[in-house]
């Protein structure tokens, strides 16, 4: 990518404040803001003493070996990921604590605690090595949200073999490209995973896509929905029948600091998905710490992170920081409105929920439905909100903060990536003020910038260019056989600093605000407006849930604005709207940022991780090839917005 030669103009102004409640504050973990200048003034021996609070099979001889873009964190020092999650708790306190609470889409409900999750990862891990999995070899997990999906991941950290996981509502296709660039000969699936109360078929689409790869020598097959199922002689195995046999010990492997953890494919606009590869100790202490520091966690709290284990979200913060730090992590299989929209409420009071972390497109829904879902329920054991995913505009933050935390949970709005590992801007919910929209500073120990396109810090009020400047420890150590696609994607814009390909800016207080992908800033006449300010006017709207704002080309200014807007329930859509709407934006950020068209639709193109897929609307309104939509949750998205189009210009592009 190469970036423009200008800034980002900064439209969008916030001025309201919310420090601590002090009940808050006092027990908080972090409550001296110390902890910011001290990791400053030396970020290594912050990291360090993280580290100290895992179990090591070796201490390390050097916290940090820089040789720019490639950073090996705890170099010398050994550490096994799965002891670390569980069985340095198994000899504690925490023996038969709740490890992983899980609930099924149909209401089945499992308990692991740290002693039963031991056993069932011991036992998985002894089913691999039966099947050949060496120290180092790839294994590839595409299953639902069931807890086998933890299991096999722990399991294969206690042998050292790095998993894939891939997402159980991708397709075939996606599979096969991912288990034949990362060369796995084992495939761990089930037999269906459930969505909205019907199968999705995953060893079906496995067998697709294993047509042609002799790669793959083994399947294993968990029996989650009792279907049909084909099973191949002498390369499928059902997952119970391989577990009775398995002894229920297996010696956690000593890795080395450096070791790859896991793969974890991201796909790019264009070319084939990046394989991010997680390193063991660096990533472990990162999210280790990032857990217990940002997310305030106490000894029983009931922490609920609602991502899907097949994002980066769900391996950081379901899985590896909450048993690394002895959280109870709770699982739920499915949707936030099946079968009504207030089964997530429902959970929160049943289980008397005290943490979630959520997105920012689950909130503005949760708005769309209306109020009177979160009502029906008691809500009070709610003490800490989280948003992760997108920045979250101003409007959606105020709702949550006021419907669903009761105007008293402090909100941690996080910055992070999945090549990030963990999150590297948040508010620590003790000690910071927050503003809606605003993700505050960076975590200790990280340091972040908002530069030009010379790599030169800007000052506050104008955007820019976000980067980070030094480097963390659960970084991505490379991209998987493509060492000179991640020096050239992440690391030669901006020479010596990783470029996020995010747009920020810093405001007169040093808080950070994201202003979206650098691609989907727009130059109208000059000026470069990123989407998320417009988005934000436009969802302030009382009648506006959710808005997307993509650029046109326009003969005079460059580029035109185009917003597709969906309504709250029971909004009607009408022309005067549109001219309101349009009136609204003028007046809250300025004329330069109205919209030239407005469509309201009922549905957006979204990843099934719920991003916004603003390329795919700014091609169909410009008449381009809408590329790979792998990862497109509703490809009905793409043709409402296709019928508006012709709607309106009499045919789709």
């Amino acid at each position: 990518m190469v970036v423009s030669s200008a800034t980002i103009d900064s439209l969008l102004k916030e001025k309201e404040q919310y420090p601590p409640p002090e009940s808050f504050r006092r027990q908080a973990v972090v409550r001296d803001p110390k902890i910011l200048t001290d990791a400053e003034k030396d970020p290594e021996k912050f990291w360090a003493d993280q580290a100290k609070e895992l179990r090591w099979s070796k201490p390390w001889d050097k916290v940090l070996e820089w040789d720019p873009p490639f950073a090996k964190w705890f170099v010398g020092g050994t550490i096994n990921v799965s002891e670390n999650c569980l069985d340095r708790h198994v000899t504690s306190a925490r023996r038969n604590k709740a490890a992983i609470v899980w609930e099924g889409e149909s209401g089945e409900r499992r308990v692991f605690t740290y002693h039963h999750l031991w056993r069932e990862v011991n036992k998985f891990a002894n089913v691999l090595r039966s099947l050949g999995v060496k120290r180092g070899d790839r294994v590839t997990i595409y299953m639902p949200m069931i807890p086998e999906l933890p299991i096999a991941m722990l399991a294969c950290a206690r042998i050292g073999a790095p998993h894939s996981v891939i997402f159980g509502g991708f397709s075939s296709k996606a599979v096969q490209d991912r288990v034949a660039d990362a060369e796995s000969h084992v495939i761990v699936t089930a037999d269906a995973g459930y969505r909205r109360g019907a199968p999705v078929l995953l060893k079906k689409a496995v067998d697709e896509a294993v047509e042609g790869l002799p790669v793959v020598r083994h399947v294993v097959v968990y029996k989650r929905a009792g279907i049909e199922v084909t099973m191949k002689e002498g390369r499928d195995v059902w997952w119970h029948e391989a577990m009775a046999k398995a002894d229920d010990w297996c010696p956690p492997e000593p890795m080395g600091a450096a070791d790859p953890l896991f793969i974890l494919y991201t796909s790019g606009t264009t070319g084939k998905p990046k394989g991010v590869v997680h390193s063991t100790a660096g990533y472990l202490v990162g999210v280790a710490a990032t857990t217990k520091l940002i997310f305030d966690l106490k000894e029983d709290d009931f922490y609920w992170c609602t991502a899907d284990i097949g994002w980066v979200t769900g391996h950081s913060y379901i899985v590896y920081g909450p048993l690394a730090t002895g959280a109870t992590s709770f699982m739920f299989e499915g949707v936030p409105d099946y079968p009504k929209p207030n089964r997530w409420w429902q959970l929160v009071e049943e289980y008397g929920v005290t943490i979630l972390y959520t997105a920012p497109t689950a909130i503005r829904a949760c708005m769309r439905w209306g109020e009177d879902w979160p009502k029906m329920h008691d809500l009070s054991s709610l003490r800490l909100l989280g948003t992760v995913g997108e920045p979250i505009n101003p409007e959606a933050w105020r709702w949550y903060y006021r419907t669903i935390g009761g105007s008293r949970c402090p909100i941690v709005d996080t910055w992070w990536q999945t090549e990030t590992g963990m999150v590297l801007i948040t508010p620590l919910p003790g000690i910071a003020t927050l503003k809606p929209g605003s993700a505050t500073r960076p975590f200790p120990g990280v340091a972040a910038e908002v530069v030009d396109e010379k790599g030169h810090t800007v000052g506050a009020g104008r955007g820019g260019y976000l980067v980070i400047s030094r480097p963390w420890p659960a970084m991505l150590m490379t991209l998987y056989k493509d060492p000179e696609r991640y020096k050239a994607t992440y690391w030669s814009q901006v020479p010596g600093k990783y470029f996020t390909g995010d747009g920020a800016r810093l405001d007169e207080d040093s808080y950070f605000w994201l202003m979206g992908r650098i691609d989907d800033v727009i130059n109208i006449s000059g000026h470069r407006v990123g989407t998320m300010e417009v988005e934000s006017a436009l969802v302030s709207h009382p009648k506006v849930a959710e808005a997307a704002v993509v650029g046109k080309p326009h003969a005079l200014k460059g580029q035109a604005l185009v917003a597709y807007v969906v309504l709250r329930t029971g909004e009607e859509r009408s022309e005067p709207l549109k001219d309101e709407l349009k009136k609204h934006v003028r007046a809250e950020i300025g004329p330069i940022a109205a919209p030239d068209e407005i469509y309201i639709t009922e549905k957006l193109p979204k990843t099934r991780s719920g991003k916004i897929m603003r390329r795919v609307i700014r091609a169909l309104v410009s008449g381009q090839e809408i590329g790979d939509t792998t990862t497109l949750e509703d490809p009905g998205a793409v043709e409402e917005v296709k019928k508006w189009l012709e709607a309106v210009e009499g045919k789709a592009p």
